[in-house]
């Protein structure tokens, strides 16, 4: 079983894409956090894990946490990144 890591920096709509935002920004969200990520894994259908001391590369060392995906190996990540970001919007709005 491999497992997907998702980022914070992923859905963050003050990043750039050279800075690590892979969903469009209409689909970011300010200061995404790893509870919401996780809680949106779930509601796409998979189990999620939380790793809170963690730090993205292109953040400089900012430790937001990571969000590790299980099972989903049926799904691309981009599918998966993509899913989401529609449910972190969703649970914002």
């Amino acid at each position: 079983m491999v497992e997907k890591v998702l980022w914070p920096a992923y859905f963050d709509a003050e990043k750039t894409r050279n800075e690590g935002r892979r969903v469009a920004a209409e689909m970011a969200v300010e200061e995404p956090t790893v509870d919401e990520i996780a809680q949106a894994v779930q509601q796409v259908g998979y189990d999620a894990i939380i790793e809170r001391d963690k730090a993205y590369s292109r953040e400089n060392w900012d430790e937001r946490g990571r969000v590790l995906v299980q099972n989903a190996d049926d799904s691309s990540k981009n599918d998966l990144i993509q899913a989401v970001a529609a449910y972190v919007a969703a649970l914002r709005d």
